[in-house]
């Protein structure tokens, strides 16, 4: 599942097409990813010997440190969970338990495996979906048979009635008809009445927080799974239940299997706002920070976790630590858990021809989205060269003089320039409009300009 074959070079180069500048964090990245691969080809016992190297990000938000973590899962198909330090609290106190971060990471890599499974099974399940879809077009007539033809067992009346479906010859008619229309995709629009099973954790729901210990799961498995009847369109049930039918054909403890042996070997855990957990003298008072670092200490080490589809091992999975570090420093974690973040990288701030790259040449940058959306109401929009170099001006100007959110400060300052022209395109089907310096002027110069203005809007 995970793309073994692309070199640290070949990584960066696929993460320069998402994410500007930092280029020496995704060069670590890579790097870790790929000695994750090359340990894979060791002898046993050398392999066992070789641990990865945890990385520790310092910059501040909007940055690029979470986008490179889930980039990279992605380009190299590795199990991903994001998770924050904060949410964390000490053994004893409220708060989930810091185990939960391996379990939400089993839980990611358990649909990776099951999607993969399931698209291998994927015509199968279809035809089995089109089955069931003309049964339900087409029904047959329910008559109660019993369910046994034992004398006895009818005079003890141990035998049940069974509802089953008798099919006449109308019926076969009408269903082959029905098969054939649906094969050339005439009845997408119509409307089927299935069975669906209700989603959501409702033992979670009557009991807040049981789920922290993975309880609330193992329990959940053991109760009844509730059906209800919904009435959808054909294109929507088929989808369901060609889904439904993929679950049955797939083997689950082998996809358990290899979801808990992918998470080991292959899986990242981005642990956010690590610095706020670190006891700097301002937060001397807080007794439960070092707590919780002591908590994580062993699960970064390596443990073993129980999670409803089996116990992992996270000695060999690679956690990325990252924080602004504005109040705290790296130091000001305890020793034991500095150790186990040997890897550190200071991602740079932003400046204003970062922010011009990145209006610029990411595949799906922010300008591409907007004229996309716009697109759908049949107006075009284009950008003038200097109308993004002021974009990228205004955004260095204000994340300088108020709170620095990276590339995020891009979001509010093109919502804002746009808000008009988004608000209104419904009636201006066929427009062109062309965004200038001046037009960036008109809507932004007297925000960015005005520190109380900016601070509020932006």
């Amino acid at each position: 599942m995970s793309n073994k074959n692309l070199s640290p070079k070949e990584i960066t180069t696929l993460l320069d097409e998402s994410i500007i500048g930092q280029s020496e964090a995704k060069k670590k990245v890579a790097i870790a990813m790929q000695n994750r691969y090359r340990r894979m080809k060791l002898e046993d016992d050398l392999k066992e010997e070789v641990i990865p190297k945890n990385i520790l990000m310092i910059g501040p938000t909007g940055v690029g440190k979470t986008e490179i973590a889930r980039r990279i899962a992605k380009i190299t198909g590795s199990p991903y969970t994001k998770v924050e330090a904060t949410k964390y609290t000490e053994v004893g106190y409220v708060g989930r338990d810091v185990e939960s971060m391996v379990r939400d990471l089993v839980e990611a890599s358990v649909r990776m495996v099951k999607d993969q499974k399931k698209k291998e099974v994927e015509d199968d399940a279809l035809n089995l979906a089109n089955e069931r879809l003309v049964t339900l077009l087409a029904p047959g007539k329910k008559v109660k048979k019993p369910a046994s033809n034992n004398p006895f067992e009818m005079l003890m009346n141990q035998s049940k009635p069974e509802e089953v479906e008798e099919v006449d010859d109308t019926v076969r008619t009408k269903r082959k008809d029905i098969k054939s229309q649906l094969e050339n995709g005439q009845l997408e629009n119509e409307k089927v009445t299935i069975e669906v099973t209700e989603q959501g954790n409702q033992l979670g729901m009557m009991m807040p927080g049981m789920d922290n210990n993975g309880m609330g799961d193992m329990l959940q498995n053991l109760m009844p799974k509730k059906k209800h009847k919904r009435t959808m369109t054909v294109k929507k049930a088929r989808q369901y239940l060609k889904d439904e039918e993929a679950e049955k054909l797939i083997d689950l403890d082998n996809v358990n299997d290899e979801a808990i042996e992918l998470a080991e070997m292959t899986g990242i855990i981005f642990i956010d706002e690590i610095d706020k957990i670190a006891k700097s003298s301002q937060h001397s008072g807080d007794v439960s920070r070092e707590g919780v670092q002591r908590d994580i200490l062993p699960i970064v080490e390596g443990s073993q976790v129980q999670t409803k589809y089996g116990t992992i091992k996270t000695d060999y999975i690679l956690f990325i630590g990252a924080g602004a570090f504005h109040v705290s420093k790296p130091s000001d974690l305890i020793p034991e858990l500095q150790g186990r973040f040997p890897l550190r990288v200071e991602l740079d701030k932003l400046k204003a021809e970062d922010f011009e790259r990145i209006l610029k040449e990411p595949k799906f940058s922010l300008l591409e989205q907007y004229k996309a959306l716009l697109a759908t109401e049949e107006v075009s929009v284009t950008f003038t060269d200097e109308a993004i170099h002021t974009l990228a001006e205004i955004a260095y100007q204000v994340n300088s003089t108020n709170d620095d959110i990276g590339a995020r400060r891009l979001h509010t300052i093109l919502e804002t320039l746009l808000e008009e022209l988004l608000f209104e395109a419904s009636n201006m089907q066929g427009a062109h409009v062309e965004i200038t310096k001046q037009y960036v002027d008109s809507k932004l110069a007297h925000i960015s300009t005005d520190k109380n203005l900016s601070e509020f809007i932006l």
